[in-house]
């Protein structure tokens, strides 16, 4: 089995945490983002959105850390705890992982991560709109009246809500005004070290982007505009 992967990448990151999680051994491939990798002809025949990560298990390619995550619990452990087989519970699980990569994940990428490598400034109105989303996230956590994102145990949701919000933490932008996140948030740290060193090492190297901004001279980025050193 192998993970093409950017290293601080939040959906990367979420499908490495749940090979963590599982105790699945995996090749990591590690894509250069940063030369865009991902953008050329031969990663095009990974995946033709040329977006990563990519899993390839033994000739099985599937694309998007969402469905990756559900199908590695699925194929290699259809009865744990992180996607448990309650058709309600899973439901929770794929819509608060959907909320996170739709909802939640683009204003904290465009506000806290894209300033690092493309010229974009962090502003009030990006941070009005990062605001407003964890303020959904908090309505979430106090709905469901639980421990984790969907239920008292910790679930491939909680994955990716962690990889997107050691973003934030990664450059010093605080969320103590919102508690039930802040207080999530710890108890993973605390009570799932493991899973939490794979998102810790993402977030370090995010905070050493922010200090000493990568050089991206060689992507040629078809969204974002180059930032010039």
């Amino acid at each position: 089995m192998k993970l093409y992967s950017v290293c601080d990448g939040p959906p990367s990151l979420t499908c490495r945490t749940t090979l963590k999680a599982l105790n699945i051994p995996y090749e990591l491939i590690d894509i250069s983002y940063n030369s865009g990798e991902h953008f050329t002809d031969e990663y095009a025949k990974l995946n033709p959105q040329r977006q990563i990560p990519v899993l390839d298990d033994d000739g099985f390619l599937l694309s998007e850390h969402i469905a990756i995550s559900q199908y590695l619990c699925d194929k290699y452990a259809p009865n744990a705890s992180i996607f448990p087989q309650d058709p309600n519970v899973r439901a929770l699980i794929t819509q608060r992982m959907c909320f996170n990569m739709a909802y939640l994940y683009p204003p904290i990428l465009r506000y806290a991560i894209d300033p690092i490598f493309f010229d974009y400034q962090r502003d009030a109105e990006g941070l009005k709109k990062v605001q407003d989303v964890l303020s959904t996230f908090e309505e979430y956590l106090k709905r469901v009246g639980k421990k984790y994102a969907v239920s008292d145990n910790v679930t491939i949701a909680d994955f990716a809500f962690v990889s997107t919000i050691i973003c934030l933490e990664a450059v010093e932008i605080t969320f103590d005004e919102f508690p039930l996140i802040t207080k999530w948030y710890n108890n993973f740290k605390k009570e799932n070290p493991e899973e939490w060193a794979v998102a810790e090492e993402a977030m370090k190297l995010i905070t050493e982007y922010e200090k000493n901004t990568p050089d991206l001279s060689k992507l040629n980025h078809p969204v974002h505009p180059r930032k010039i050193l």
